[in-house]
Formats: C-alpha cells, structure tokens, sequence
C-alpha cells in the first residue's frame, strides 16, 4: 500500500477518475491511501477474484464500502456477500476478513475516534 503524505486537515481537495487509477491487477490486492490526516484515513482497494485480506481488525472505526464488484465480507460470525452500493461500520477493533467474488473495487474510511473526540468535532451532523 502506498501511504501519501498526511492530507492538511483544513484543506479541501477532490479526486477525479480514482477507480481507473487504480485498476484491477491479476492475481493481486492493490491500494492507495487518498487522504491521511489525525482525523481519518481514506483507502481505495482492487481486489483481484479469489483475493482476500486474513481477519484483523483496526483501533479506528471504520467505514466500508462496495464500490464495484463482489466481496463476502466477515464481522465476527457473520458473513456479508456485498453488491456495489453496500456499507459495512465496523466498530473499534471489531475482527473481520473479506474475500473477493468479483475483481472489484472497496473504499474503506478509517476514524480515529479518540482524535475527533479530542477536537470537539460533533458526533451527528
């Protein structure tokens, strides 16, 4: 995975045709971290078919989402089979792996929920 430099957390930035930057390579797991501050970190992922990640978990909470594809996606005991459009929050340290059905294409966003606890930021918009 390629780590970028920490995004500037007052700075506004977009990017355009992030999926065709990042294509689906065979017989392989690809990412690039697209924003990286103390508040949260943005990762887009291409999985190959019959690519997985092993169970781990994260001390963030996170935010996963199927962007194209398929994938079984596994919190705890329970086995997900997301189609594009599906979300799945994992909550601080909660263990989970993933195998792809489909080469496919998963944004996950990372919150540390300790570094917004600590700047005041709101919990509901």
């Amino acid at each position: 995975m390629t780590v970028m430099a920490t995004t500037d957390l007052a700075t506004s930035l977009g990017y355009s045709d992030l999926l065709g930057s990042i294509p689906v390579t065979p017989s392989s797991t690809t990412s690039r971290v697209v924003v990286n501050n103390s508040a949260l970190r943005v990762v887009v992922f291409a999985f190959d078919e019959g690519e997985l990640l092993t169970e781990h978990a994260s001390p963030r909470a996170v935010v996963v989402q199927l962007l194209d594809g398929a994938i079984r996606f596994t919190v705890g005991d329970t086995e997900h089979h997301m189609v594009p459009g599906d979300v799945i929050y994992l909550a601080p340290g909660e263990r989970h792996a993933l195998v792809a059905d489909a080469p496919s294409h998963l944004s996950l966003v990372m919150v540390d929920v300790a570094a917004t606890a600590a700047s005041g930021a709101s919990p509901t918009a």
